[in-house]
């Protein structure tokens, strides 16, 4: 029997259109509000299309010494040009960004995961350190 953890992929963003890119201060001031922005294709550009597209991002976060992370956010994208004229074919697309405000107590690590709809869960995390 496998584990969820083992379905994860990850790869260089700078290569992999799939990877979730976080975007956040590196240091940060405890108790303070910071955004965090989870993209997926910022440098490969992701399809997002009926056939082909992002259905979600999550993001958590893992407090330094701490033993679980945390759930901080979870965007669904629903809409990918369907339409009862075909695919493509909708009036409306989503953009599969997502910017978050947050504040921390503690230095930490922030947790990116995505789904493609085709292509499975992929992940990233990058660090956070208090000033």
């Amino acid at each position: 029997m496998g584990k969820i953890g083992e379905l994860y992929q990850s790869a260089d963003w700078k290569t992999e259109k799939h990877v979730p890119v976080i975007e956040s201060p590196d240091v940060v001031k405890a108790g303070e509000m910071f955004a965090v922005t989870v993209t997926i294709g910022k440098e490969v550009a992701h399809p997002n299309t009926t056939e082909h597209h992002i259905q979600w991002i999550r993001v958590y976060y893992k407090a330094e010494g701490g033993k679980f992370p945390y759930a901080v956010a979870n965007a669904d994208f629903q809409a990918h040009g369907a339409s009862t004229d075909g695919a493509n074919a909708g009036p409306v697309y989503t953009d599969h960004t997502v910017t978050v405000r947050m504040k921390v107590s503690k230095p930490g690590t922030i947790f990116a995961s995505s789904s493609c709809n085709i292509h499975g869960l992929w992940e990233n995390a990058r660090d956070v350190k208090l000033a």
